[in-house]
């Protein structure tokens, strides 16, 4: 399957401060981000992103796990540890998360006005030792909204690899590491591309 593109760095450093928006194209502020990027569209032959003939595919902004640190959280929990009934999806909760992927929801919204097709990909259904489960799934939520209401398409394969409780089944879990998948998770994510026509 051609493709252009691959890592760029931390799943986190892409929700906030992370690129600014010029005419038809995007200029990230990290140097060697930036360098990544001219270099994807001098392999694709384009000058600019907005020149782009191919869909975007990309995870900016759905390091979920991120926004579910637990810490960042203890204060709108009640004395018994739990949140208030409906707090996790309410509109508060919706701004939180939405102000912390500010600028990777803005990415999106820009990169569908240059009328690109664009696919998002949701992430291994693992949460870290440091990340609140609830907060994890609320969030997740709350960013496939906002997402699929920008007209991105979503990638979405938790029925496919996940248990009973919601979590990422270990067969599609890269081991060793708390968050990530492995590469039978990527196959799916690679036939579930082809299967939508790229």
């Amino acid at each position: 399957m051609p493709f252009v593109g691959g890592p760029v760095g931390s799943g986190r450093d892409f929700t906030v401060g992370f690129f600014d928006a010029h005419d038809d194209d995007v200029v990230f502020r990290d140097t060697a981000v930036q360098e990544l990027h001219c270099g994807f569209l001098t392999t694709v032959g384009v000058p600019r992103l907005g020149r782009l003939t191919v869909p975007l595919v990309s995870t900016f902004g759905l390091s979920v796990h991120f926004y579910a640190t637990t810490a960042n959280w203890q204060i709108y929990r009640t004395g018994d540890g739990d949140f208030p009934a409906g707090f996790l999806t309410g509109g508060l909760f919706d701004d939180i998360v939405r102000a912390m992927a500010r600028d990777a929801l803005a990415f999106y919204r820009h990169v569908r006005g240059l009328g690109l097709r664009v696919l998002a990909v949701l992430p291994p259904q693992r949460v870290p030792g440091m990340s609140d489960p609830q907060v994890f799934t609320a969030a997740q939520e709350t960013i496939r909204r906002a997402l699929a209401g920008l007209g991105v398409e979503i990638v979405d394969l938790r029925t496919r690899v996940t248990d009973a409780t919601g979590r990422q089944r270990a067969a599609f879990c890269e081991p060793d590491d708390p968050i990530h998948g492995n590469l039978a998770f990527g196959r799916l994510i690679v036939a579930d591309l082809l299967a939508r026509g790229l």
